[in-house]
């Protein structure tokens, strides 16, 4: 299912590599890595991307399953969904000072073999508690493997940012979309714990991958010594006092909010706008389906000359357009108002991830942004899901909450200006 997706984007974003190669940074470390590195990167990228996504898609999949299996409230229930934000953000505020001192893969070993052992926890220790501790773990490695893919990409394979950033990010849409179409299925004939237990085989090979990725690249993590005084100069640069930082944040925020909302009420709300069960059950496949279109076009996009910032913009606006849409025109065109939904939210986020590479001067800092902008972003991302909830249980209406989203929404085009402004984290022109 992945081989012609891979293919095809391949090429497009090894073209727009030369056509944006002036728009990223000149400034990235000039000793291109070798080809077996460049794969082995890639292919541990791939594999981790894998897990981290689809195990989260799969609980909301079967939770009504697991709910009656384990005796659960639906306060229990909704714990599980929340806790994947909170840990995600915790894991993007202390992985980089940690992959700074043990190496980034050293870290993403541990990180892979942490995931694997919180999917078997969760599968196998039977209650409540055996639940919530393997979706904690699960959740803060998958925190830690957010923010230290950037800086990974960043050091060893500087010359194909947006390639690997792209399939990374394709990657996990694709499982995500695939695991929420099999996954209950697979629980009516193997059972629910070996349904989601069975996903931990793609951590054992990530893992693996990481370790020959490891035994290849040897121990060095440390910025070369042939980058430029203009690298060491702004190494030290706080993440924290720059402007562009908070912008992605707040633009990668805004974003992962809307996502989450989405993905959580998307049925509930067609359903409000008179769409049947099952007609509101196919926008979510629209939805996912819309991930590798928005990668894919985006690329071509830039391949085509197109900049980034206007790449930022056109996705920002297609969220405005769809919360519009959703709010106040007509449901018979419910597949037009999700599709630029979800154009618009695959787009953002992928973008993000790449200016965490593009828009610094060396993999730690790199890491620094994208352990800060996730941070702020995922604890934005959190509010989604609660505030929604909680609005509707006080105005039993859905047209308050969709208006807050779509003025949300107004808001990150602006921040999508600003984050993807031709400039590096310092402040200077790219």
């Amino acid at each position: 299912m992945l081989s012609p997706l891979f293919f095809v984007t391949g090429q497009w974003f090894i073209m727009a590599n030369s056509t944006s190669s002036n728009s990223t940074h000149s400034t990235a470390p000039k000793q291109p890595s070798s080809r077996a590195v460049f794969w082995l990167v890639l292919i541990a990228i791939l594999l981790m991307a894998s897990t981290m996504r689809a195990p989260i898609v799969a609980l909301g999949a079967i939770a009504p399953v697991v709910q009656d299996a384990l005796d659960l409230s639906a306060t229990h229930i909704g714990w599980l969904g929340a806790i994947p934000m909170l840990m995600f953000a915790l894991g993007a505020l202390i992985s980089p000072p940690i992959g700074k001192k043990f190496g980034l893969e050293n870290t993403l070993i541990v990180v892979a073999l942490v995931l694997t052992s919180g999917l078997l926890i969760r599968s196998w220790w039977v209650g409540w508690t055996g639940f919530f501790i393997g979706t904690f773990i699960m959740s803060l490695a998958i925190g830690f493997a957010n923010t230290l893919i950037a800086p990974v990409i960043k050091q060893r394979t500087p010359g194909h940012i947006a390639l690997i950033t792209g399939l990374f990010s394709l990657t996990m849409s694709v499982m995500s979309g695939l695991i929420s179409g099999v996954i209950y299925p697979l629980t009516e004939q193997v059972g629910w714990q070996m349904a989601l237990g069975s996903w931990s085989v793609l951590g054992i090979l990530a893992m693996i991958a990481w370790v020959v990725l490891r035994l290849k690249v040897g121990s060095s993590h440390k910025v070369p010594e042939a980058l430029d005084a203009t690298i060491i100069e702004t190494a030290e640069i706080s993440v924290w006092r720059a402007p562009l930082a908070w912008h992605l944040a707040i633009f990668m925020g805004l974003q992962s909010l809307l996502f989450y909302t989405v993905a959580a009420f998307l049925p509930s709300i067609w359903i409000s706008k008179g769409l049947t069960e099952v007609q509101s059950g196919n926008m979510g496949s629209v939805y996912q389906l819309m991930a590798p279109i928005a990668i894919i076009s985006m690329t071509w996009l830039i391949r085509r000359g197109i900049s980034i910032q206007a790449v930022a913009l056109a996705c920002a606006l297609l969220n405005v357009a769809g919360t519009l849409g959703i709010l106040y025109f007509s449901p018979n065109l419910a597949t037009i108002w999700t599709a630029a939904i979800g154009l618009g939210s695959a787009g953002i986020f992928t973008l993000c991830i790449m200016l965490f590479s593009m828009r610094t001067y060396s993999p730690h800092q790199a890491s620094k942004l994208s352990g800060m902008a996730q941070t702020i972003a995922y604890l934005i991302a959190f509010a989604g899901p609660f505030g929604t909830g909680w609005l509707i249980a006080q105005t039993q209406d859905w047209n308050v909450p969709l208006l807050l989203i779509f003025i949300l929404m107004i808001v990150n085009v602006v921040f999508g200006w600003l984050a993807s402004r031709p400039i590096m984290i310092d402040g200077k022109p790219v």
